[in-house]
């Protein structure tokens, strides 16, 4: 302890601890906040690459009705142009669904740098009160 600290009542520090504890609450709700933000971003921006992928599945099954129909319709070459355009829509939205899939599945939804803080907090204050 410092001559300071020997100097200052009880109630003196106990006060200093309340407001030390308070702000040390008010930063971590903030960085949990910030941490949530940065993590909904990105889930964001992979849930978008799933609609996106949605959409061109979409297209790709209308692209395969069309060339049904025109195969059945008419039975010229001219159906073999709609399979093969939808074949490669399909496969693109199978490689955008899979790679969004694959993405949503490595973020965390645990904010791991509030957990830290939050243990090295619960140290630093128990350090307070055995001192």
């Amino acid at each position: 302890m410092n001559p300071e600290s020997r100097d200052r009542s009880l109630g003196e520090l106990f006060s200093d601890l309340a407001r030390e504890t308070g702000t040390l609450v008010r930063q971590e709700v903030q960085l949990a906040k910030t941490e949530m933000t940065v993590k909904a971003k990105e889930a964001g921006k992979d849930a978008a690459m799933i609609g996106a992928g949605a959409v061109i599945g979409h297209i790709a099954l209308l692209a395969l009705v069309a060339g049904v129909i025109l195969a059945l319709g008419q039975l010229i070459p001219l159906w073999l142009s709609a399979m093969f355009v939808s074949a490669l829509l399909g496969i693109a939205a199978f490689v955008l669904v899979q790679k969004g899939r694959e993405r949503l599945k490595n973020i965390s939804p645990v904010p791991h740098e509030t957990v830290q803080t939050l243990k090295e907090d619960k140290q630093w204050a128990t350090r307070q009160f055995t001192s």
